[in-house]
């Protein structure tokens, strides 16, 4: 499998160094004051944003980590060295939870971003750091801390411009491979894809956008039927939403599934910038309908076969990204 957007990572963060216990000892100063070194620090494990990687595959393979501990301290006040921490390196939009209660510990939408999720433990003070004036020999010093132990959930929402909706086989693959240089796997049967695939549409001025093709939707999707929402997850990041229908289909019926179907899932996904694209319209004669269709949003009727009306699709899209007016409701 080429493509993962989920991980399940058993962590232990470092332990702190122990403090050191330690008195100066020279010649001619046989009771020196104590000079015992604090400890290191505890390593932590962090994920840090890398625009080049698209899959949280390589975390499949690292399930269980444990961080190295910080040195000990020494005498003549030195401190211990901090435990180097384990960087994982993951696709922005990544997004950590604390397995049992979902806490958000943090996400990656950055290039270069950090985000500590587990903490390594703080490094035990040395004897030097408890003298005062009533005890100038203290004997003791303190423990390393433990690092954090922590289950954690990793999960990749894509980040892209447009996100393409729709049932299984209503072409989107077809279309992303027709708008940009993607090359997703395309057949004549239900969930060819099963995995999001991202392509890059360029229009004239240089302008570009990101579409991402997420895999079918069904009903009940929402309820975890089908690929149910392990994909439904990929859309809450899209800027505008493309919905998708055959025009094959009942198009208004199953326009108003896929709506409620993210509204079930997410009520604000529903808000989003929509536009409907009418697929496979080679297969009516002279590209008509015969019908006006009701439904809410711009509708562009398409075929990605022949190329019809996709020029009118992207501009749609464009001014729809970037607010340039109110799109044409009908194409």
């Amino acid at each position: 499998m080429r493509f993962a957007d989920y991980a399940k990572l058993y962590l232990t963060a470092g332990k702190g160094g122990a403090g050191s216990v330690s008195f100066r000892r020279e010649k001619y100063i046989p009771k020196g004051g104590p000079d015992g070194g604090d400890g290191g620090k505890g390593a932590d494990i962090v994920l840090q944003g890398d625009a080049h990687m698209n899959t949280l595959l390589d975390l499949r393979y690292k399930k269980f980590l444990k961080a190295p501990a910080g040195e000990a301290g020494a005498g003549g006040m030195k401190s211990g060295k901090d435990g180097e921490d384990i960087i994982l390196r993951v696709p922005l939009g990544t997004v950590a939870y604390e397995f049992e209660t979902r806490r958000l510990i943090g996400e990656v939408t950055e290039e270069g971003q950090k985000v500590v999720i587990a903490k390594g433990g703080m490094g035990g003070k040395g004897n030097t750091f408890f003298k005062n004036a009533t005890r100038q020999t203290p004997r003791f010093a303190q423990p390393g801390e433990e690092g954090e132990e922590v289950v954690v959930e990793i999960e990749l929402k894509l980040i892209a411009d447009v996100g393409l909706v729709g049932f299984p086989n209503a072409g989107k693959s077809t279309l992303l491979a027709s708008l940009s240089s993607a090359r997703p796997k395309v057949a004549d049967y239900p969930f060819t894809t099963l995995e999001p695939n991202l392509g890059v549409v360029q229009l004239s001025d240089f302008r570009s956008f990101v579409v991402a093709d997420i895999p079918g939707i069904i009903e009940d999707a929402h309820q975890g039927k089908g690929l149910g929402v392990q994909f439904l997850r990929h859309i809450e990041r899209n800027k505008i939403l493309l919905y998708m229908v055959s025009s094959e289909g009942d198009i208004e019926d199953e326009y108003h599934i896929l709506k409620n179907e993210l509204k079930q899932y997410r009520a604000d996904l529903v808000e989003k910038p929509s536009v409907l694209a009418v697929s496979k319209m080679d297969l009516k004669p002279g590209y008509d309908l015969d019908r006006k269709l009701d439904v809410d949003i711009p509708c562009v009727e398409i075929s990605s076969a022949t190329g019809h009306n996709l020029d009118a699709l992207k501009e749609v899209i464009w001014k729809l990204l970037h607010g340039d007016g109110e799109a044409e409701t009908e194409y």
